[in-house]
């Protein structure tokens, strides 16, 4: 699963973490050599592959038919101002490489897709698990050694994603989220501490039980007959109303909450595992208040790549990533313009061709999509980037 920032504060992932210091001098940029062209396949070849992808519609399929049959055409950066110097003795910029985009196939939706996905884009040996664990050791890194200017944009960031201010955002989000951590360690003596409110309000609920009508009419789900067990139900709904509130009030204090870089590393390093040291337990409110609370008991959940987890692959990698989304008619957007590249780069140099990433777009006000699949990247050797579907 995953999570892209679709409002103006996307603007503070994208500045979020210092850029890595540049060494001296500098490596040149592109170190990677030209990859070796692949046959092109024959004109009668029927691209089938993005038939067979599921949960598309017929505009999304034919948009991506067209990039899977013309390419799409991607650029090495040329080196900034500041290394113009070096620049001149360096050998030229590779040119343009053509890529034709295949789907990888499926990826399991236990909250790993990004990491899964990155790994079959990439060719990598490493697996999904220890993928997560390399891009949260980069960014703890970077976090580490960033002033405090630029460590304060990570932590907005951080909060708009998992702590957002739940006076605002009703306009875009019917339900918004807070994240909260918990040690394995400590779910005992969480739960006891909130049994030990919700025990705490039995008395007084109790003495709330003499005037019956007015206790089932609070219970607001009117249970009917005999008026004794009318009130049994009736407390019973009530105690599972207080269990709630308890646990939102322990939570809330007794939990870390994901509000800047250093949660978010605790965070991001959850895939859902035994060996995982936190659990997820997420808060949802509409803007009515508190809407449930996923305790995740089982401690199955993961935590869902991002945009900051996606800049700290591309760094780990040396490869700009590329998150594919292709949107649907709930997007309102003609089939020219359905598909969007939107580009991760690394903090650092550039050594190997882009790694590409898919989203299917399900819900526009949902961000897009939020299930990551990889994409095969092979060149095309007969295009020229003049004629690519999509120039990057």
């Amino acid at each position: 699963m995953g999570k892209l920032l679709c409002d103006p504060s996307a603007a503070a992932v994208a500045e979020a973490l210092p850029p890595s210091p540049a060494p001296a001098p500098p490596p040149p940029l592109l170190a990677w050599s030209a990859p070796s062209p692949v046959p092109s396949p024959e004109p009668s070849t029927s691209p089938t592959g993005w038939d067979a992808v599921w949960a598309l519609e017929d505009q999304q399929r034919r948009r991506l038919h067209r990039i899977w049959e013309r390419g799409v055409a991607w650029k090495p950066s040329s080196p900034g101002a500041g290394e113009a110097l070096a620049a001149a003795a360096a050998p030229a910029p590779a040119p343009a490489v053509v890529f034709r985009l295949d789907h990888g196939g499926e990826v399991d939706a236990d909250g790993n897709c990004l990491f899964t996905a990155a790994r079959t884009a990439a060719a990598a040996k490493a697996d999904a698990r220890e993928l997560r664990h390399r891009a949260v050791r980069r960014f703890a890194e970077v976090y580490a050694a960033a002033g405090e200017d630029d460590k304060a944009a990570v932590d907005a960031a951080v909060r708009h994603l998992y702590a957002p201010d739940l006076k605002a955002g009703w306009g875009v989000h019917v339900v918004q989220e807070i994240k909260v951590l918990v040690p394995k360690a400590q779910r005992d003596a969480l739960d006891a501490a909130i049994q030990e409110l919700v025990d705490l309000g039995i008395q007084s609920m109790y003495m709330l039980s003499i005037h019956k009508h007015g206790l089932m009419q609070s219970c607001g789900l009117w249970h009917h007959g005999d008026a004794g067990h009318c009130l049994t139900r009736c407390l019973r709904c009530i105690l599972e109303i207080k269990r709630e509130i308890a646990a939102e009030t322990i939570y809330k204090e007794r939990c870390i909450t994901v509000d800047n870089g250093d949660s978010w590393t605790k965070y991001m390093s959850i895939s859902g595992s035994a060996e995982d040291e936190h659990d997820i337990i997420t808060l949802q409110y509409t803007e009515e208040g508190l809407l449930t609370i996923d305790e995740n008991r089982d401690g199955r959940a993961a935590a869902f790549g991002d945009d900051i987890a996606i800049e700290c692959l591309a760094t780990e990698f040396k490869r700009e990533v590329y998150v594919v989304q292709a949107h649907g008619a709930d997007a309102m957007v003609d089939e020219d313009n359905c598909v969007f590249f939107l580009p991760h780069r690394p903090r650092g140099e550039i050594c190997e061709p882009p790694i590409f990433l898919f989203m299917k777009g399900t819900a526009w006000c949902g961000a897009g999509a939020d299930h990551y699949e990889p994409l095969i990247a092979t060149v095309l050797q007969h295009v020229t980037p003049e004629k690519a579907a999509v120039v990057l």
